[in-house]
């Protein structure tokens, strides 16, 4: 059977689309519950099980409560996440970065002579450890 322009309409196309878009926002959504409800901490078994069965059986009524009761927490436990990945992050290049190299290293030397608690010699040797660290 092949379907004509005349046979679909141009409404029935924008009714289609409209259709297909509120099933990937409510897929979208119900994604976006289910990933908040199951990292809770503060949430029994019991509670994640009894909302998990009401999103299912009354889907756009069970993730649009789920919202209005948990929007709060829900912004609250993802700027906790984002903030936990941040401090990870930056602890690891801090520690991966280490002292900054030869240069830093140089560097703190010349203050420590400059204020007086190495000497000449020590200094002269820090640097060419410095530079000779770097070489290999």
């Amino acid at each position: 059977m092949l379907i004509t322009a005349a046979s679909y309409p141009f409404l029935n196309v924008l009714w289609d689309i409209l259709i297909v878009c509120a099933w990937i926002i409510f897929i979208w959504l119900a994604i976006t519950v289910f990933i908040d409800l199951f990292r809770r901490h503060d949430t029994s078994g019991w509670a994640k099980a009894g909302w998990v069965i009401f999103i299912v059986v009354l889907p756009w009524i069970g993730v649009l409560v789920y919202l209005i009761v948990n929007h709060a927490g829900m912004a609250e436990r993802r700027t906790r996440e984002t903030q936990a990945a941040q401090a990870h992050l930056d602890e690891y290049v801090r520690r991966t970065a280490g002292t900054g190299g030869p240069a830093s290293e140089i560097e703190k030397a010349k203050q420590l002579l400059d204020s007086g608690a190495i000497t000449q010699a020590e200094f002269d040797a820090i640097k060419a450890r410095a530079l000779g660290s770097s070489a290999v």
